[in-house]
């Protein structure tokens, strides 16, 4: 089993929360995070409060997958989150193990 934890625009958390809707998934959560990254210079341009100059909101959604499924679920959001522009986001697939009930 593997988590897939996908940072996306929160214009496009929607349409990417769609896409997986179809897709095998063992559970799903959705959040909204705030982001900083290599878009920096962009920061200025994105806003008037001071808030707006360290930070831009993201929605991060987290999906656990059986480990064959991996690439299809990754391939969905990449093929819907992906505008080609700086901060689309970051998909990052870490291994998960499952504790059973006692």
């Amino acid at each position: 089993m593997k988590q897939i934890i996908a940072v996306v625009k929160p214009y496009l958390a929607e349409q990417v929360v769609e896409a997986l809707r179809r897709a095998p998934l063992e559970a799903l959560a959705v959040r909204e995070v705030k982001g900083y990254g290599r878009q920096k210079n962009y920061l200025e341009a994105y806003g008037d409060s001071e808030y707006a100059l360290a930070f831009l909101p993201k929605v991060e959604i987290e999906a656990w997958v059986d480990d064959a499924r991996v690439s299809e679920v990754v391939d969905r959001i990449t093929q819907v989150a992906s505008t080609g522009r700086m901060g689309d986001g970051k998909v990052f697939v870490l291994p998960t193990q499952r504790f059973e009930q006692v």
